[in-house]
């Protein structure tokens, strides 16, 4: 991951983030939202299984995690987040896994981006409630 690279004060910092140094933090959050390309894909480790970001962040204390599947497209990429933050943090207060499926429906329904390639990347692992 590649986070900022300059700090508060405009001067370069190491910006990236590694696999590996996630299974360091401590984060007991409630959900990690990677919203890029391929988050959830990871590499297989002989003797490890499958290692990526979703087990990383998990390990380091995430109850949940929502990350994509494949390449994502920005516009409905920027849609759907909207519609899932809106399901959480709105009126209806949904928990991550039912704000995903109604935000995933909605956009099922809408017009020009109904097609499964702009709404079906995005999966949450962990917590289902």
């Amino acid at each position: 991951m590649i986070l900022s690279l300059v700090d508060r004060q405009g001067n370069d910092q190491n910006g990236f983030l590694a696999t590996h140094e996630v299974f360091d933090l401590n984060l007991p959050a409630d959900l990690v939202v990677l919203s890029g390309c391929r988050t959830g894909l990871g590499k297989e480790v002989k003797g490890e299984g499958m290692l990526g970001l979703t087990r990383g962040f998990m390990y380091a204390g995430a109850a949940r995690v929502a990350v994509s599947l494949w390449d994502v497209n920005d516009r409905s990429n920027a849609e759907l987040m909207g519609k899932f933050y809106g399901e959480m943090l709105g009126k209806k207060k949904l928990s991550p896994a039912a704000a995903m499926r109604n935000a995933q429906i909605a956009m099922w329904k809408s017009g020009g981006l109904n097609v499964p390639y702009y709404w079906a990347a995005f999966v949450l692992q962990g917590e289902y409630r």
